[in-house]
């Protein structure tokens, strides 16, 4: 097990050179893989009520597991192709979000920031 998101990111940057696959992982293509790993996240939620989708059974949930899994995999390593720490990445869009969604305009409301 990883312990931390560094370990993972190593991990996998080994997993990949391993296996001589960086030649074929340049950001456009890791970024369509992305695209097509989320289609695969949607597929087990397709035609499911909402309430469904709160419960999936064993072999859905597992399913759904192994597609987030794959996502992250994907953006960790097109993050590393482009140099982005994805933890800083974050930090700032949640501080942007934060200010494009002020808890006055948008607390339980669904609307696009420009639409307030």
């Amino acid at each position: 097990m990883c312990e931390s998101f560094e370990q993972l990111q190593q991990n996998l940057i080994k997993f990949t050179e391993e296996r001589d696959w960086s030649q074929f992982h340049s950001p456009k293509n890791l970024a369509m893989a992305l695209s097509v790993e989320v289609s695969e996240l949607m597929e087990p939620f397709q035609w499911l009520t909402e309430e469904q989708s709160f419960n999936l059974n064993d072999d859905k949930l597992q399913a759904v597991s192994e597609e987030i899994a794959d996502v992250q995999l994907y953006l960790i390593q097109l993050a590393s192709k482009l140099n982005i720490d994805i933890l800083k990445a974050c930090e700032l869009k949640m501080i942007k979000n934060a200010e494009k969604y002020p808890v006055n305009q948008s607390k339980g409301c669904a609307k696009k920031y420009n639409e307030f």
